[in-house]
């Protein structure tokens, strides 16, 4: 348990720059859900009867208050989800008892049924991302927001529609800056740098 909270902390100082440090991600609204469900997984691997089934109550209630104060967070405590587990936004996240990779990253209003197959390594959700049915879902996926994946989706693939039928080569989420952009700004400051290079000479 223990180790995987370790990497899910580390993905997740990592994901936003100005979130670094233990204690920041600590603080984020997403943390709390993510330690129920890795506190929920381990109990349920306990083998002693009596502390199993009282700590089960303490999962329960505290999954409880998760769907009512992150906004319906469920993660079921039999989803087998590796290390690395980020919850970008979680409000709305429905995750079933699935077998998902390592390294994977939700959004808001993702759903992930129960009877999926299982989830590859470095997947990433949409919002409101759909995977329904026996589906397969390989390793550096990109779901897009909205989509909702019905079939089989294999390595190294963008997929996206309704149902998500566009698939395209590549699987990794372009990342943007964590700044405001302006535009004119490149253009400003290369003409900045020609009027101090001309007052140097």
């Amino acid at each position: 348990m223990f180790d995987n909270l370790r990497a899910d902390f580390k993905a997740a100082s990592a994901e936003r720059t100005l979130e670094r440090g233990w204690w920041r991600v600590l603080l984020r609204f997403e943390t709390p859900a993510v330690v129920q469900y890795r506190f929920a997984h381990w109990v349920q691997q306990l083998r002693v009867p009596v502390v199993r089934h009282l700590l089960l109550i303490v999962a329960v209630i505290w999954q409880r208050l998760n769907q009512i104060f992150l906004g319906g967070v469920v993660i079921a405590p039999d989803a087998e989800v590796g290390p690395g587990m980020v919850l970008h936004t979680c409000c709305g996240l429905n995750i079933g008892p699935v077998k998902i990779g390592a390294g994977c990253t939700f959004n808001h209003g993702v759903l992930i049924a129960s009877g999926v197959k299982s989830v590859g390594d470095n997947v990433y959700f949409g919002g409101h991302a759909k995977v329904l049915g026996e589906v397969k879902i390989g390793n550096n996926v990109l779901v897009v927001a909205n989509s909702v994946v019905l079939t089989d989706v294999p390595d190294n693939t963008t997929v996206m529609g309704v149902p998500a039928r566009i698939r395209l080569p590549g699987g990794r989420p372009k990342r943007f800056p964590w700044k405001v952009m302006q535009p004119g700004r490149p253009e400003r400051e290369a003409a900045d740098q020609q009027k101090s290079q001309k007052v140097s000479a």
